[in-house]
């Protein structure tokens, strides 16, 4: 995930509430040949403010679960318009992705920050965020200790309670117990104090100018 971050990426919360933007038009035109348009729009718009590895990353995805949907979708309902509105759906998904593949984390952290949002929700984002990266390590450990003292397949049901689900769940436990004393002993708090941004995230004006075209594609979605 980490090689399919952009070095100058779009404005953080603008790069959310894009992918917002992204999924309802293209859910709410799927019927339509403008939301085929519309999602080669926005994916090459993102194409030409750097995102090109995200973009890439996303078409086999795109590919592999428009097939299958499609598939199923014309193999229950014959239907050739239904076929094609999930075909539509799955691109929407896709192309919504790629502000969030792209996306460093602690920018959208810093983000949220400067603009003074409840410290109940970016402390909680930066706890997520640490989170889940460290839930996959501890995971690959626990499968190569496994491997390493031959206690056989994950898979099977009597293996995987005491040799990965017990010691993963006494692992999560330390893990959300040293994450929680990290926070504390850095200093944040849970109201909101003043406090200052390190860094601050600014919005330019290719952000601006990127918000410009992909209200403008929206609109001209919707209204065709």
């Amino acid at each position: 995930m980490g090689t399919l971050k952009v070095k100058n990426p779009v404005y953080p919360v603008l790069s959310v509430i894009s992918a917002v933007v992204i999924l309802v038009v293209g859910l709410v035109t799927a019927k339509t040949a403008a939301s085929t348009f519309f999602a080669a729009g926005v994916w090459l718009l993102f194409l030409a403010f750097g995102y090109w590895k995200s973009c890439l990353a996303v078409l086999p995805f795109a590919l592999i679960m428009s097939a299958i949907f499609c598939g199923i979708t014309y193999a229950l309902s014959k239907d050739a318009v239904s076929t094609f509105a999930a075909a539509n759906r799955i691109l929407a998904v896709s192309v919504a992705l790629i502000p969030g593949l792209a996306l460093e984390p602690m920018l959208l952290v810093r983000n949220l920050s400067g603009l003074r949002a409840p410290r109940m929700l970016t402390l909680g984002m930066m706890i997520a965020l640490g989170f889940f990266p460290l839930l996959r390590k501890e995971t690959q450990r626990i499968r190569e200790a496994m491997k390493t003292r031959g206690a056989g397949n994950a898979l099977n049901p009597k293996i995987f309670h005491r040799a990965f689900l017990v010691p993963l769940v006494v692992r999560l436990a330390n893990i959300s117990d040293t994450l929680a004393l990290s926070v504390e002993t850095r200093g944040f708090s849970a109201d909101d104090k003043n406090y200052t941004v390190y860094r601050d995230v600014k919005f330019a004006v290719k952000d601006a100018a990127f918000a410009v075209i992909l209200v403008a594609g929206s609109v001209s979605a919707v209204v065709l």
